[in-house]
């Protein structure tokens, strides 16, 4: 049966009949581990003894929408020495006592491996902040305790290697693959029913088709589907959810190794961890430097009706202004002031945070149908938005007398 150009099987599939159950993936447990527990790579030992084990943990902060995370970060220049050392790393320098990041686990002193399953270890600080920021309410955090830090650190373990062997070999991340139909090759995809595993799907694609170009494979499992898991699916549910929206879909897929290396160490397969393809909206960045007349851009809230919500629009645009010169379009929502998130404020503040900001100041912003694309999928609109350029709150004026009056130097501490 042929639903907006994608064919649902609903016969059994004999060759998946080797595929193991999993359980609810998508739900988020709590994370406890042993350290010793599920390790058998001798190179993750500390001494000849094998007495210690060094092993990250993997931490899930949750915050309700307003909310900080109630740690903060800073960059720590390492161990140094002449016999070697990080060049650094992200250290946990506060936790708010009674905070969302102590009561899941976070600790004083812990190192940052990981931010939402990708490596920060060469990431920019201000780069990492950012992707905190624009998260939205989950966070998942591989880290290390400060002894055990130290403790790899001084025994020459490279610590890639200490997380790959954690996290599985050829573990990948999820992917969030955005396809759009084709008018000749339609959607491009087939979706398997799994002989045994009831509401669960595999995915066949076409050879070149739109699925397979916006990054989708054959033989992954289908996680979910615009916005609602696949395991609460039933076959006749996903036939509803397809014709929804007959000329494009979103797929969140993974395939059998990654997903059996997730559900081994009670990881969800979520959004929020995944890889994005293809996605038709995204998110800009615009740093603007305050003109005669002032930046040339009016910020209005305004109430829309069939949205049922308060949207903070920009408009007003003049031209030759620098806000036209830094491509802003009338009728944009913004979502950000220097990398703060604004849209639960009230125009009042995002006002004060603009005016804050001096001559400089950076605006992230976002269209109208971007916004509802993010929201029918239940996503932050931010939580992709990695290619933003430095932005005003990132920087921090020094003297006068030394930096000059624009001169600046990055943050090292961030409270979030």
């Amino acid at each position: 049966m042929v639903l907006a150009g994608v064919d649902l099987v609903l016969q059994q599939d004999a060759s998946m009949k080797t595929h193991a159950a999993s359980p609810d993936i998508l739900d988020f447990p709590r994370f406890t581990f042993n350290p010793k527990e599920g390790i058998d790579n001798p190179a993750l030992n500390i001494n000849d003894d094998d007495e210690e084990v060094v092993v990250p943990r993997l931490l899930h902060l949750h915050r309700k929408e307003g909310q900080s995370f109630g740690f903060s970060l800073r960059w720590d220049s390492g161990l140094g020495g002449p016999e070697g050392g990080p060049e650094g790393g992200l250290e946990v320098s506060t936790v708010q006592p009674w905070g969302q990041a102590e009561l899941c686990g976070l600790r004083l002193g812990d190192r940052v491996l990981e931010v939402n399953e990708e490596d920060v270890s060469n990431t920019e600080f201000n780069k990492v902040v950012r992707k905190i920021k624009f998260c939205g309410c989950h966070l998942f955090l591989l880290v290390l305790r400060k002894e055990e830090y130290e403790q790899a650190v001084s025994s020459g373990l490279d610590l890639k290697s200490l997380v790959k062997s954690f996290k599985g070999e050829n573990c990948c991340r999820p992917r969030l693959c955005h396809i759009k139909r084709d008018p000749e090759r339609g959607l491009g995809f087939n979706l398997i029913s799994l002989e045994g595993h009831r509401r669960e799907f595999m995915v066949s694609t076409e050879s070149g088709g739109p699925a397979e170009r916006a990054g989708v494979c054959s033989v992954d499992k289908l996680i979910w589907i615009n916005g609602t898991r696949a395991s609460s699916l039933s076959q006749s549910a996903l036939n509803r959810t397809m014709r929804k929206n007959p000329d494009s879909v979103t797929l969140l897929v993974i395939d059998s190794v990654s997903e059996k290396c997730f559900i081994k160490r009670k990881m969800p397969i979520v959004p929020d961890v995944a890889e994005c393809c293809n996605f038709p909206h995204k998110a800009r960045t615009m740093n603007l430097s305050k003109g005669k007349d002032g930046y040339g851009f009016l910020l209005r809230q305004e109430w829309v009706a069939m949205r049922e919500r308060t949207v903070h629009v920009l408009r007003e645009v003049e031209s030759g202004s620098p806000a036209e010169e830094a491509g802003m379009e009338d009728g944009d929502l913004l979502l950000a002031v220097n990398s703060e998130p604004v849209e639960g404020l009230e125009h009042e503040d995002i006002v004060k945070l603009i005016r804050q900001s001096g001559d400089r100041v950076s605006l992230t912003a976002l269209s109208v149908s971007g916004r509802d694309f993010y929201r029918q999928l239940g996503l932050p609109p931010l939580l992709f938005h990695q290619d933003a350029e430095e932005s005003c709150s990132e920087i921090t004026t020094g003297p006068a007398d030394k930096l000059g009056k624009n001169k600046t130097t990055p943050k090292t501490e961030v409270f979030l």
